[in-house]
């Protein structure tokens, strides 16, 4: 029996990369709409910001056959509704609510999207950590995905995996398994590449039954000696041995998992102070 795929996350608003997202199986296309606010709070760090326009997802869409179209709109805010219809009309097959804090807002979303697509509510705030089991019963709430960066930022953490090391998606997950919702976090590099290497990161998405994983501009980079396609095979190559993994070997690879990530968070505390 083949062993499930974890979804890959591509940001894109590239028609031809589009295409070729839509050509591999288990790949999911995310547009970006998301402005409010975004810019102020990552200021100063190597964080995609995005120029994605509405225009972007028809043109998206168009070339798509069998990868969903997932759309980051703004924060709840009072044009959110306006936002949310011309989405759906230029053909947006998932939502996703960023930078929400509190159930209320989640639970406004939802009634607006009406059912019409999918919702995914994109925690990464402390104020959504800390009310999780407000909402994760949300009528309309399809997916949970947990925003790495500006989660930590948030809880004033050095290193954007730390929520991972201290177990606290150990705790979204058993939420989310327990209400049958879909759930994944972070970003991921190539295997080999990053602080805290693709390799690792996979590992833990595996041990957490994460269903979903974005790609990280590493595996774009025109210098990166490798096709796409080529990088996102020998990626689906390793989740296959990893998932092959003795329950010892995987609590073994969470241990060590968790020291790289506590060394890297002090090393950066220590820069930061100095």
């Amino acid at each position: 029996m083949p062993l499930p795929m974890i979804e890959l996350i591509q940001i894109t608003a590239d028609p031809a990369m589009a295409r070729r997202c839509d050509a591999v199986a288990g790949v999911r296309v995310w547009v970006d709409l998301e402005t409010r606010g975004k810019a102020e709070r990552q200021a100063g760090r190597n964080t995609f910001i995005s120029t994605h326009t509405l225009d972007d997802v028809a043109r998206v869409k168009a070339v798509l056959q069998q990868a969903p179209l997932m759309v980051r709109l703004n924060p709840l805010h009072a044009g959110s509704a306006d936002e949310i219809e011309a989405a759906l009309a230029q053909g947006a097959d998932r939502l996703m609510l960023p930078m929400f804090t509190r159930a209320a807002e989640l639970h406004t979303f939802c009634r607006l999207v009406d059912g019409r697509v999918p919702v995914t509510a994109l925690l990464e705030t402390a104020g959504a950590l800390e009310t999780l089991p407000g909402w994760i019963g949300t009528p309309g709430l399809d997916e949970v995905f947990v925003g790495l960066n500006d989660l930590h930022l948030s809880m004033g953490l050095h290193f954007l995996f730390e929520p991972l090391a201290r177990g606290l998606l150990d705790t979204v997950a058993q939420h989310c398994h327990a209400q049958g919702l879909r759930w994944g976090f972070g970003g991921m590099a190539q295997l080999d590449d990053g602080l805290l290497p693709g390799r690792d990161v996979l590992a833990e998405h595996l041990r957490l039954g994460s269903q979903a994983v974005i790609l990280s501009r590493t595996f774009q980079r025109p210098d990166s000696g490798q096709p796409w396609e080529t990088a996102v095979a020998t990626l689906r190559a390793a989740e296959q041995a990893l998932a092959l993994r003795s329950p010892a070997q995987v609590q073994a690879d969470r241990q060590r998992i968790a020291g790289t990530i506590d060394r890297l968070a002090a090393d950066l505390r220590r820069r930061a102070r100095a």
